[in-house]
């Protein structure tokens, strides 16, 4: 129930405070004065990882913190419209096309051939923020949270990722992790704000659009 869940989770916080695993405090992929927490979302198709993001993005934006998302996907796509001026741009032979708006502007970049950029690499291309949400880099060494719908019946992914801090899901599991129900926004955002403040503290990570020093 939710109620066993939000008691669970509220023993694994009250015992663990912000964690005790040393990752906790390292400086994973693309954090420090950049960007204040890099955090990720992990689970397998159909467990709710979109939804939950979506929820949780107004809410770290009503916290006064800027988010930015990156999204990987793991099949073919194109958002471009063919026969579009950018479309044809694109198809004859431009490496990249910038779309750009009184509202908003877009890049769109074709590798061709090349390597698929790392996560680390994909960062440097975002302007500073205070929190960067990560779906679809399942292995990489930033902290995460594992979404879980045991209806789906695929195993967990924790015990094979060290980088991984609470499950969110919709069922009691007996794991030593703090779980988070997953139709409790408000809770996974409680957590997530928690990290970004301890990282921020601990790495010295200046607010987002922060300058450098002369």
């Amino acid at each position: 129930s939710r109620a066993a869940l939000r008691a669970h989770a509220r023993r694994c916080c009250a015992a663990e405070g912000l964690r005790g695993r040393a990752h906790l405090m390292a400086a994973p992929v693309g954090q420090g004065a950049r960007h204040g927490l890099v955090f990720g979302f992990a689970g397998y198709s159909g467990s709710g990882k979109t939804t939950l993001i979506e929820q949780v993005i107004p809410r770290l934006v009503a916290a006064g913190r800027k988010v930015s998302v990156i999204k990987h996907a793991h099949h073919r796509f194109d958002f471009d419209t063919p026969g579009k001026d950018s479309w044809r741009h694109r198809q004859a032979g431009a490496t990249e096309v910038l779309l750009t708006t009184d509202q908003r502007w877009v890049l769109m970049h074709e590798l061709r051939g090349q390597p698929e950029p790392g996560l680390e690499a994909q960062l440097a291309h975002m302007s500073p923020s205070d929190v960067v949400l990560i779906e679809g880099f399942k292995t990489a060494a930033i902290p995460k949270i594992e979404v879980h719908r045991p209806a789906l019946g695929k195993p967990l992914l924790h015990p094979d990722d060290p980088w991984i801090q609470a499950i969110a899901t919709d069922a009691p599991l007996d794991v030593s992790l703090p779980l988070l129900d997953l139709n409790d926004p408000d809770a996974v955002t409680a957590f997530i704000l928690a990290r970004v403040d301890t990282s921020a503290a601990v790495l010295g990570a200046r607010p987002s659009g922060t300058p450098d020093a002369p």
